[in-house]
């Protein structure tokens, strides 16, 4: 079985390579288990021009649990709680929950990806899950009080764009946002790419050995 450092590798060079539109991803002091994530706000919405970062941790036994994922500032939202955590049924531990009525269809299993991650919270973002919020203040607000909801979130738009890198070119166009490659990330900075052999990152043996644990 390839180690969760292994897959990690593959799924952090697939998406320097091929980034999900709307998200920003590197590694925090070259860590392969905590990454630093941007989401860029996308055009016609409220999150317009914002650029909130967010740290994404991964436990040692990954993809069998599911990573942790948190905003490094306030983001005001009813699936996300005071302190930056997300809430979000494809992070919670595999298996159905009787408490909260979830399905373990609805919740983490080892097939996930990152990738499959932050297109949920993209999806998120656009349609919240007031049922059942981490914010209640921000649920209600969502629900009854749009205009304030609005207002608070145009507020973190304005302070998150005091964090967009220097050089950065935000998506002007619902057009420019699904296509472009936010970043250009140098190959020689990435230090998977020293070996010049990918068979190093274990991506044949956990093809192989997903194959095997299908039975």
């Amino acid at each position: 079985m390839a180690s969760a450092a292994n897959i990690l590798q593959r799924q952090f060079k697939e998406l320097t390579r091929h980034p999900v539109p709307g998200f920003v991803v590197d590694l925090k002091d070259d860590n392969i288990y905590t990454w630093d994530v941007a989401i860029i706000g996308s055009p016609k919405t409220i999150y317009e021009g914002g650029y909130f970062k967010a740290t994404m941790s991964f436990p040692e036994d990954y993809p069998f649990n599911p990573p942790t994922f948190r905003f490094n500032n306030a983001f005001y939202h009813p699936n996300v709680y005071p302190d930056g955590r997300l809430c979000i049924s494809i992070l919670h531990p595999p298996g159905d929950d009787p408490v909260s009525g979830e399905k373990a269809e609805e919740r983490w299993n080892p097939t996930q990806s990152v990738e499959s991650v932050l297109m949920s919270i993209i999806s998120l973002l656009a349609d919240p899950n007031c049922s059942s919020p981490a914010n209640v203040d921000a649920g209600v607000a969502y629900r009854k009080e749009r205009e304030a909801f609005d207002s608070i979130v145009k507020c973190q738009v304005e302070a998150s764009k005091k964090d967009i890198p220097s050089g950065f070119k935000m998506p002007k166009t619902e057009k420019d946002f699904m296509i472009a490659a936010p970043v250009e990330i140098e190959e020689d900075v990435n230090f998977w790419y020293e070996s010049g052999d990918e068979s190093d990152f274990g991506a044949d043996e956990f093809d192989e050995d997903d194959d095997d644990d299908e039975d």
